[in-house]
């Protein structure tokens, strides 16, 4: 089992976008007043550079906004010949693309960030870009460049007095290493950045090392030292609620446990795992925990238990699950067409045999010539029913392919055997996921449990259709949907809100339903943010249609700070709807978010009743 810490977004975010300014963290609010300073003009003309790292820094809320700070930092600086706050621009400018999802732009800015600390002489400068630049190559999965940018950094480190930057750039190389299988090398730099952390006394960083080591053990069959090692990892961490290295690490406790045929206490771990990915939104770590659990009920010879975890893997793992099934439909295309051409040749041999019959007799001329037709008449009945066959696995092939991609990216696969990854600026992303779906499910076998999930998500299947919203994928328990994804969307965002409203309402009809029944109904809570995201397909032999950037994040932050039967939506989504007479808002006010700092929510609801839902449940 393999992973990778979010450590890059911790430790650089504090210490290399904001070098030496004493910011520690993004805030929002300090953006907020920042701004309104620069556009007062209340400030001396000296700190106006400064001021606009600030902002370029804190503003989180609006990424195109952010860039044009980092923008106005540039010209700025390029304007007084200010060579590091040229430096701290282009980083800014560089983060922020990252952030969007455009590595390549983000790449060439950080490069300007190198030539701007070189010509300044700025060593700190250049040693924080090396490693933004090796973070980047390792996200895009080039390891010998993202090591040779790691130790670039620390050579350069090494001669300054910056040491938790040094620190930084040993562990995320000690990272790179472990990735690849290099413990050996891992170990040192693991060590010395260990050493690093406690000479500054900066606690995460400590925990972090003690957790990479403990897995470097782990992986070497050192069992009970992996198990001290990341217990004080747990510990440490527990106390800056990092619960998104917590989970990873609960689980490969969970291994080492069950590697010691000690099946409770391995199930103790990957249950917490679990239940702290679930509790957090950990997608990545729902998937994993999920895995383990199945393995672990596999092997007490639990078969129901293992299914389901192994069913809930599976679900977030591969959203496509019928690809074998075109790549059948395109072997037997190629078949065909292989058919046809022998087809051709035989009756080119067969008409050179007719030319000799005809000289030696015009009575087995005649024969050969009803052989003939009686062979091409079945031939042809052959080639016309092997025709008919095509067409129908042609059209069951290509109505597979549109029930899991977009139309415009289906097209595109057909006709080039690839897809180009695409730039959307305004898209919504809805997020759902059911309240308590842990205890109701344990009160359910397996087949009720799948029965009830499949239930509910052919009804929100038919809801995204009608309004023309794209399925991205169901990830266990939870539904991920985006609207503005196609050419043709119109009103895209109201669509968007709309069809969560319909699931609501959909699912509220469902639990007066199922009432009648018993009482182990589902509770839902949906969230929506509208910005920039980037979609494309990854995989090769189980290609998945997926979308990334910060909206995404956002949209998941919606629907994990909503309430039950209310769809919650940001600041964003509120100002494209607000004028839309359909729908009432409800002000929540600014809410602390994990990761965002505060953010301004709202519940909307449908000012006029809807009653679409039940043509969805009269179709299921």
């Amino acid at each position: 089992m393999s992973f990778r810490f979010p450590l890059r977004a911790i430790i650089l975010l504090y210490f290399l976008c904001c070098h030496f300014s004493g910011v520690h963290a993004q805030d929002q609010r300090l953006a907020d007043s920042l701004k309104i300073a620069y556009e007062k003009g209340s400030f001396s003309p000296g700190d106006e550079l400064e001021i606009l790292r600030g902002l370029a820094f804190n503003e989180v809320n609006d990424y195109d906004l952010a860039l044009q700070y980092a923008e106005a930092l540039i010209s700025l600086a390029t304007g007084e010949k200010d060579l590091i706050y040229q430096y701290r621009g282009y980083l800014q400018k560089g983060r922020i693309y990252r952030l969007k999802g455009d590595l390549e732009i983000a790449l060439q800015n950080l490069f300007k960030s190198v030539e701007s600390a070189k010509n300044a002489g700025y060593a700190e400068g250049i040693g924080g870009a090396y490693i933004n630049i090796a973070d980047l190559y390792s996200i895009n999965g080039n390891s010998t460049n993202a090591i040779q940018h790691y130790n670039l950094a620390i050579d350069i480190l090494r001669n300054t007095n910056d040491s938790i930057t040094l620190a930084t750039a040993l562990l995320n190389a000690g990272d790179e290493y472990f990735q690849s299988g290099r413990y050996d090398s891992a170990t040192t730099y693991f060590a010395e950045s260990g050493d690093l952390f406690k000479q500054v006394n900066y606690p995460v960083g400590t925990a972090y090392n003690l957790g990479n080591i403990g897995m470097v053990y782990a992986e070497q069959g050192k069992d009970e030292l992996a198990k001290a090692q990341i217990n004080q990892a747990i510990t440490i961490l527990e106390d800056y609620e990092d619960y998104y290295a917590i989970s990873d690490y609960l689980t490969y406790m969970s291994d080492i446990y069950f590697r010691q045929d000690d099946w409770s206490s391995a199930l103790t771990y990957a249950d917490r795992s679990l239940e702290l990915a679930r509790k957090y939104g950990l997608k990545d770590q729902i998937s994993t925990a999920s895995l383990t659990l199945s393995k672990l009920y596999e092997a007490a010879d639990y078969p129901d238990l293992a299914l389901k975890y192994f069913k809930d893997h599976i679900d977030f793992r591969d959203s496509v699950n019928n690809i074998q099934a075109v790549q059948e439909m395109a072997d037997l295309r190629t078949d065909f067409e292989v058919s046809q051409k022998q087809i051709e040749v035989d009756l080119l041999n067969q008409q050179k045999k007719n030319q000799r019959i005809i000289v030696v007799t015009t009575i087995i001329t005649a024969i050969m010539i009803a052989l003939l037709a009686i062979g091409l008449y079945r031939r042809n009945q052959y080639i016309q029913k092997t025709k008919k066959i095509i067409e129908e696995e042609k059209e069951r092939s290509d109505h597979l392919l549109l029930n899991i991609l977009p139309s415009e990216i289906a097209d595109e696969l057909k006709q080039n055997g690839t897809a180009t990854a695409r730039k959307y600026e305004k898209v919504s992303v809805l997020f759902t996921d059911f309240k308590g779906f842990t205890e109701t499910s344990e009160k359910l076998s397996a087949g009720q449990l799948v029965d009830e999930l499949n239930y509910c998500f052919k009804g929100f299947d038919l809801i995204m259709e009608k309004y023309g919203i794209e399925k991205i994928k169901t990830i266990g328990d939870a539904y991920m949907a985006a609207g503005g994804l196609s050419a043709t969307s119109e009103n895209a965002v109201g669509n968007t809100v709309r069809a969560a409203l319909d699931m609501q309402e959909f699912i509220q009809n469902r639990q007066r339903e199922m009432k009648k029944l018993h009482d182990r109904t589902f509770e839902m809570r949906a969230g929506i943010h509208s910005g920039p995201v980037v979609a494309g397909i990854v995989g090769t032999k189980k290609f998945q249609y997926d979308i990334w950037g910060d909206t995404v994040n956002t949209a998941s932050r919606m629907e994990s700070n909503g309430a039950v039967g209310q769809v919650n939506i940001s600041r964003a989504t509120y100002e494209e709807i607000k004028d839309d007479p359909d729908f009432n808002f409800t002000l929540r006010g600014k809410i602390e978010v994990k990761g965002k700092g505060e953010m301004e929510m709202y519940f909307v609801s449908m000012a006029r009743m809807a009653s679409s839902d039940r043509s969805v449940m009269r179709q299921l």
